[in-house]
């Protein structure tokens, strides 16, 4: 596949993940009676990277997410002459996601950005109240775990084609344990495309969810070169 292809699956799959994640948590979450609440995000979102990655895997691994891009060059599994292009696809690809949300979310009577628009925060702006120090330790160890299971599953030496299922199930786990936390980002390109329309304090906060799933996947990374002495993928 050449670079284009790659950009356009990123762009397109990172687009699906922050509508169909962030569009579960807001339009459908605290819907009167019949609201999917913090279980039926979690599993919007890991039903976004699951459909995707069987999608697009096949094209260009389906990262749909920076954190990953990283984290799998510094395990030794991507290139870092691609990181750039897929990075610039998939935040374009989150932005345009938020926009599409928004165009939909806007249609109702009495919508508010003030609501947070499903964006990331810590302090007043985490659904439990979560300190700095709780919502950066959170980030940085639920982004550990999520490389560590994508390295895993897409490790030569597993089973093929049951990776997009555990990696799609794993990031459902980080979201049911961290959304009280931060509402969950594990991934800069989701945090940021709602946090554009927020702006104001979203853009403020927005630092932490670039600098912390950054670090926990780079730690991921080096912890897998342990286990992964051929450096070989199964995508």
């Amino acid at each position: 596949m050449n670079m284009n292809q790659k950009m356009t699956a990123e762009f397109i799959g990172t687009l699906w993940l922050v509508l169909g994640g962030c569009g579960s948590a807001v339009l459908a979450a605290a819907f009167p009676e019949l609201g999917i609440g913090f279980l039926g995000v979690a599993f919007a979102f890991g039903l976004t990277v699951l459909t995707m990655a069987f999608a697009i895997g096949h094209i260009s691994g389906c990262h749909l997410n920076p954190a990953v891009s990283i984290g799998l060059w510094a395990g030794g599994r991507f290139p870092a002459s691609e990181l750039l292009p897929y990075i610039i696809a998939q935040v374009a690809g989150g932005i345009a996601g938020a926009s599409i949300l928004y165009l939909i979310a806007s249609g109702q009577d009495g919508f508010s950005l003030s609501a947070g628009f499903a964006s990331n925060g810590y302090g007043e702006h985490s659904p439990g109240s979560y300190s700095l120090t709780a919502a950066l330790i959170c980030e940085i160890v639920m982004t550990l775990f999520f490389l560590l299971i994508i390295l895993g599953a897409t490790d030569s030496r597993t089973p093929k084609g049951f990776a997009p299922i555990a990696i799609g199930l794993g990031l459902t786990l980080i979201h049911l344990i961290s959304i009280p936390v931060t509402n969950t980002s594990v991934n800069p390109a989701r945090s940021t495309g709602p946090a554009l329309f927020v702006g104001d304090w979203a853009i403020s906060q927005l630092w932490l969810f670039w600098l912390a799933p950054i670090i926990g996947a780079i730690l991921a990374g080096l912890i897998y070169r342990v286990f992964d002495t051929k450096g070989e993928s199964s995508i």
